[in-house]
């Protein structure tokens, strides 16, 4: 009984040590555009970020923490010790990675380290799972590099107007905004709800389904907090263009960074979420919590400087293809929390910032270097692959160490 509670210990301890990793490493990215642009300070920033990551984490965590707790493997349920080793691997790795100058994605490693510990407990590989999982991955570099390659585009064109464009696309974000699933929102189906969906069903605006579940209604209330979206950001335009480029810049990487939190704090509470329904009869808000604190400290002790960081590199990018950049990495994540796919955050983000650099290449601005893009496909692989090896043989390791066989 003494080791399981030990486990159980360590397996919490990592938890929260590899959502402070997530929340270190995978949250700043989004504010600093605005950063760049002198539109918000580093330790602002970096306050913001921290907060609004762990709301992020809370409220739109859920699926993808499922995801990795009980979809990976087939035929058992995640044990503690199975927890603790998947989550000491992907943690200890990552680290190890981020010390040597060589960041490791989080998802691919987390994803590698859960299928080595499950296989090694006598799970079954889940192949479709794997193949779903996959063929998101290696979709998002294509669509979100055509997604901001366009936008970049259209937002350079003198043909559209930035005071045309930029509120058009505001206006886009708001309906999405409102579409988004939350988990203190009910569901017909017990799962995650969104605003436009319980609004039309609370006042039953126009109940017909035209595509799948989704109602008239619903795409009524989306609408209307689009054009919401669409005015506030016009208005913010015409009184003062640069400024309110840069005042949207602020908002849009924020709702980046809430994104950010709902989809990478999965990362550390899944292997965790079978212990907490069946073991320990608590609720998965409360593990949601937990990465959620963990990835807010995080954000505050370790954000301050990647920001300045980072924001360094987007000042060279501008405004504009900061947004072209933000707004397809907003749309593919929450596509991934819809689906309950675990994505590495900074690679989504990456792949955004190569489509709209080659907007710019092709404009005669700078290029995109392929060889980094080779690397960056091939950590991907290596990460995913390493981890659960290491998984694997970390199980067997442990079991005997601590007399569990």
């Amino acid at each position: 009984m003494s080791s399981i509670l030990l486990v159980l210990s360590i397996a919490l301890v990592a938890a929260l040590f590899m959502s402070f990793t997530v929340g270190a490493n995978s949250n700043s990215a989004p504010v600093a555009p605005a950063v760049g642009a002198n539109a918000l300070s580093v330790l602002r920033a970096a306050l913001l970020v921290g907060v609004v990551a762990g709301l992020g984490a809370i409220f739109q965590g859920g699926s993808i923490s499922e995801t990795i707790g009980k979809d990976l493997v087939t035929g058992v349920a995640i044990t503690p010790l199975a927890a603790a080793t998947a989550l000491l691997t992907a943690a200890t790795l990552i680290t190890i990675g981020n010390s040597w100058g060589y960041p490791i994605p989080s998802a691919f490693t987390v994803t590698g380290a859960m299928v080595g510990a499950g296989i090694a407990l006598g799970g079954g590989f889940a192949v479709h799972e794997y193949v779903v999982i996959l063929g998101f991955w290696f979709a998002i570099p294509i669509v979100e590099g055509v997604l901001a390659y366009g936008l970049a585009r259209g937002l350079r064109s003198e043909a559209v107007p930035e005071t045309v464009g930029i509120p058009v696309l505001g206006g886009a974000v708001g309906y999405a905004l409102a579409n988004i699933q939350l988990t203190v929102i009910p569901s017909p189906t017990d799962g995650q709800g969104s605003v436009a969906r319980f609004v039309a069903s609370r006042y039953h605006l126009l109940p017909t389904e035209f595509i799948g579940s989704y109602t008239a209604g619903t795409a009524l209330v989306s609408t209307a907090v689009g054009l919401f979206a669409l005015v506030a950001t016009r208005l913010l335009l015409r009184r003062d263009e640069d400024t309110g480029i840069n005042q949207f810049l602020i908002v849009l990487g924020l709702i980046v960074v809430f994104t950010s939190g709902g989809t990478q704090v999965g990362l550390a509470t899944g292997p965790l979420e079978t212990i907490f329904e069946s073991d320990l009869q608590l609720s998965s808000i409360y593990l949601l919590g937990l990465g959620g604190m963990g990835i807010l400290a995080g954000a505050w002790i370790r954000a301050p400087r990647l920001i300045q960081a980072v924001s360094n590199e987007y000042a060279s990018l501008g405004p504009r293809r900061s947004i072209a950049a933000l707004i397809p990495a907003f749309l593919i994540a929450q596509l991934a929390i819809v689906l309950g796919i675990p994505i590495s955050f900074n690679k989504v983000m990456i792949a955004s910032i190569v489509g709209s650099g080659l907007a710019a290449s092709s404009s005669g601005g700078g290029g995109v270097s392929m060889r980094k893009a080779g690397y960056t496909i091939g950590s991907w692989i290596g990460s995913m692959l390493g981890a659960g090896l290491v998984s694997f043989a970390l199980y067997y390791v442990l079991r005997a160490i601590l007399g569990l066989g």
